[in-house]
């Protein structure tokens, strides 16, 4: 039967909490200060260890140098005020969630049912550990250079703890297969994992998909909708690119991840939610704030533990390890059995790889479609074109060009030295992937409206040809 410690020193809270662990299936210990806590743990350590952050003897974090085996206990932090401080000093110390008063009963409920218990995660950790060294991979991430090694440590440390994680990085570089990652190392890994792109959705939807709506709250909205966190309740979401969601919904992001509270469109009761938040850009949170773009509260709400993606350039002897991964898949789901030249693995270490592992495995694909048996060198210039070396990267415009036709040519350019790779292109150009698509929407408009301008009016289906028609001052008789 599995064993809590309930450390407190308010009596009524202590109360009603034990009766709420006991119910699920816990055998039961309390301690209102220190000095009683720790005579507990001599007597039995505990699975669970839901300690009050201010006793009358010290912090309620000090317990956690007295377990003796901490991977056998899941620390718990009870607060009186949720702030990035203190869910910061919780994960330091190991903590793998931490609570806000007045607690919340099904957010105790949920972690005290969530499984595994920490000694499974560290074995799990210690599993991969051994996959890596194997055959380089860990958990859906592959490649074991360096600034891999120093990746999985990161992920490995915050996984089983209930900390926000914020990814940064290139695009490319498989933000959201490491969110995919830290999720099954945690003890939410048995509920879902949601991703959602905050830039690829329209703004007025974005809202209803990530808080769901009621029925007639707007046109269309014909059934209550359970958004991404109801749909995702025990488990993560992954909002990916959430420098590009509208400021005002940022607001509400924040909220839910203060309050652990949120409410549909079109009412206004609020519904409580237990998910852990894994924020992702490939744009410097920094700048969008300097721009106005990315509010400073959400940013530093979100921070708790940064983590940055290292590029496929700095990644050394990964981009040949990740090709033959890639090759080995196709080779396996076309049952072929192509390899690459030597030439053709030279070639890869000379590429810069803009696009990182994405565009190294769209290149991988190319690559073998156009080999029969050995995929040689020469298939390299199938790639993405790059900039080239003589090219200055310079556009020229005479004075007096209208700002619309210069913004269209920056953009253009811009696109083509990215190798038609919109979202490299939008975030060179500082502004959102769907700004780009609008822009470029309209750019394709205005080139149809004038083709059609050219080519001059049709004629009507009743009118004659122009060679039959009176000429002008003629009357014509019937």
């Amino acid at each position: 039967m599995p064993h809590a410690l309930i450390v407190d020193d308010e009596p009524d809270v202590v109360a009603w909490m034990s009766e709420v662990v006991k119910a699920e299936g816990y055998t039961v210990a309390t301690a209102d200060s220190l000095r009683n806590a720790r005579a507990q743990l001599v007597r039995q350590t505990p699975d669970v260890l839901l300690t009050d952050l201010q006793l009358p003897d010290g912090r309620g974090t000090d317990l956690v140098r007295d377990l003796e085996a901490p991977a056998q206990t899941e620390v718990v932090v009870i607060t009186g005020h949720a702030s990035v401080d203190s869910a910061i000093e919780a994960v330091r110390i190991g903590a793998s969630d931490y609570l806000v008063k007045p607690v919340d009963i099904e957010r105790l409920i949920a972690i005290l049912r969530r499984q595994p218990k920490a000694a499974e995660l560290k074995s799990e950790i210690g599993e991969l550990r051994e996959e890596l060294r194997r055959v380089g991979r860990f958990g859906h991430l592959f490649g074991d250079s360096p600034p891999m090694q120093a990746l999985y440590d990161k992920l490995s440390r915050v996984a089983p703890t209930a900390a926000t994680v914020l990814l940064t990085g290139d695009s490319g570089t498989g933000k959201e297969l490491a969110a995919r990652t830290i999720h099954d190392l945690s003890r939410r890994k048995r509920f879902p994992f949601l991703a959602i792109n905050c830039g690829a959705i329209s703004p007025n939807l974005i809202e209803s998909e990530l808080f769901g709506h009621e029925k007639g709250s707007f046109t269309g909205a014909d059934r209550q909708h359970r958004g991404f966190f109801e749909q995702a309740k025990g488990g993560t979401i992954f909002l990916d690119e959430v420098t590009e969601m509208p400021l005002d919904l940022q607001v509400k992001l924040l909220r839910v991840l203060e309050t652990g509270t949120f409410v549909r469109v079109g009412t206004t009761e609020p519904v409580s939610t237990d998910v852990r938040v894994i924020a992702a850009s490939n744009r410097s949170p920094e700048r969008a704030m300097a721009e106005g773009k990315f509010r400073e509260d959400l940013y530093h709400r979100l921070n708790v533990f940064p983590i940055h993606m290292p590029p496929l350039r700095e990644r050394g002897t990964d981009i040949e390890m990740l090709a033959q991964q890639f090759l080995r898949e196709l080779n396996r789901a076309e049952g072929t059995h192509k390899v690459f030249s030597p030439d053709a693995l030279a070639k890869l270490y000379e590429m810069t790889w803009p696009g990182n592992v994405r565009e190294l495995k769209n290149y991988v694909q190319r690559a073998y479609i156009l080999a029969d048996n050995v995929v040689e060198s020469t298939d390299a210039s199938q790639a993405p074109p790059l900039a080239a070396e003589d090219q200055s990267g310079l556009i020229v415009v005479r004075v007096g060009t209208p700002l619309e036709e210069v913004e269209r040519r920056v953009t253009m350019a811009t696109l083509e030295s990215c190798g038609q790779v919109k979202r490299t292109a939008a975030r060179i150009l500082g502004i959102s992937l769907k700004t780009l698509y609008n822009r470029l929407e309209a750019y394709a408009a205005k080139d149809k409206a004038r083709e059609l301008e050219d080519s001059g009016p049709m004629p009507l289906a009743d009118e004659p040809p122009a060679a039959s028609r009176d000429a002008p001052g003629q009357v014509r008789r019937h």
